[in-house]
């Protein structure tokens, strides 16, 4: 599985130029995680293993419903529950309940299959975004170009940037870069959405809206790394 996440081509994630690539990046593997598990992993047992020790969060399992069979769900479910019954949750308790395997249970719930896929794929991502800003001048010219990085993947980028694989004469320009992607976009959106509340002075009837009128969802896809379906959108 690690392998085909791998296979993703960087340009694939940042030739669109639309919105965040990171988020686009995590999108990819979310999907391609979320339909290897619901088809051919469904019965692999060192898979099905995993899945039964990590669980899915609601998130996930989600996604898992919109690609997957009910059966296939089912069944990975199926598995996953029999885990629990038979070794964490007890159909009955005589005296007081176990730490361990209420710890366990904590454990179950913060933990996520495909979020630790995920995680996994990203982090090699970014040695792949460092690695080719350092030593391929086309590709620094198409990360420069991106439209912008939303607040979760500059932290993310500026944090993981010193330690996976750019050299230090390197990072000022690195630092420099990505924050004009991330502070200038957060300027650009802080204009829209003053534009956005002056329109509702009676002084501005008549005036042009500009590019106002989707501020509050760009900044909340900012802010979230998230997009607002448009059946989410207020008309």
């Amino acid at each position: 599985m690690r392998e085909d996440i791998c296979t993703i081509p960087i340009n694939d994630v940042f030739l669109p130029r639309d919105g965040c690539p990171l988020c686009r990046m995590r999108d990819m593997l979310e999907e391609r995680s979320t339909v290897y598990i619901t088809g051919a992993a469904m019965m692999e047992p060192d898979v099905r293993i995993k899945t039964n020790e990590k669980g899915f969060c609601h998130r996930h399992f989600g996604m898992m419903l919109k690609c997957g069979t009910r059966l296939s769900n089912a069944l990975i479910l199926e598995s996953h529950l029999d885990k629990l019954k038979t070794e964490m949750i007890p159909k009955t308790v005589k005296g007081k309940p176990d730490k361990k395997k209420i710890a366990a249970i904590r454990s179950v719930q913060k933990s996520c299959f495909v979020c630790e896929q995920v995680e996994w794929g990203m982090a090699h991502m970014y040695q792949t975004i460092f690695s080719s800003y350092v030593t391929d001048s086309e590709f620094r010219a198409l990360y420069n170009d991106q439209q912008f990085i939303c607040m979760e993947h500059y932290a993310d980028l500026m944090t993981a940037a010193v330690n996976k694989g750019v050299p230090s004469k390197s990072l000022p320009d690195f630092y420099s870069d990505t924050s004009k992607l991330a502070g200038g976009y957060l300027e650009v959106l802080k204009d829209d959405i003053t534009h956005f509340c002056s329109m509702f002075d009676y002084r501005s009837k008549g005036q042009d809206w500009g590019n106002s009128k989707d501020a509050i969802e760009r900044s909340i896809e900012f802010l979230t790394s998230e997009r607002i379906a448009k059946d989410e959108q207020q008309g």
